[in-house]
């Protein structure tokens, strides 16, 4: 797995929430069910977008999240960076400090390629092409293929 569990559970919950955008507030509990995800952990990658801008909270029996701006002006590299950081766009495969043209690693080349690939995916899609695409085709967005799109 390229990503952190953390970055791969806010990829999907934030690909769910953009599916359901403008219903208002999302309960954790309700949204951590939904995926199957584990409520605490859920809560603190949430916590993480939420301090990133990406999502808005609020307390009290009808709070929970949502999507702080339109589902279309979030990236999905907006939502890794913010959990994960920018490394997986910009780093050395092998974690190399100075890897470039001048020192490169064994790896270099061809992970240059990929890196520049994947850091154009997540630039160019947003979370409503992602949700749209889930919808259209009922991907899957849990392990157990169980979830079913509103």
């Amino acid at each position: 797995m390229i990503f952190s569990k953390s970055c791969v559970y806010g990829l999907r919950a934030m690909i769910y929430l953009a599916s359901i955008s403008g219903e208002g507030y999302v309960s954790i509990k309700g949204l951590s069910e939904k995926l199957d995800i584990s409520f605490h952990f859920l809560t603190k990658i949430l916590q993480e977008l939420t301090a990133a801008d990406l999502l808005e909270s609020m307390k009290g029996p009808k709070g929970g999240v949502r999507l702080s701006k339109p589902s279309s002006e979030i990236t999905l590299k907006e939502v890794v960076e913010a959990i994960d950081g920018a490394a997986i766009f910009t780093e050395c495969v092998l974690g190399l400090p100075g890897c470039g043209t001048d020192k490169p690693c064994p790896m270099h080349n061809m992970w240059e390629d990929t890196r520049d690939e994947i850091n154009d995916v997540f630039t160019d899609t947003s979370l409503q092409d992602m949700s749209k695409e889930g919808k259209e085709k009922d991907l899957r967005i849990t392990p157990d293929g169980k979830f079913t799109w509103s």
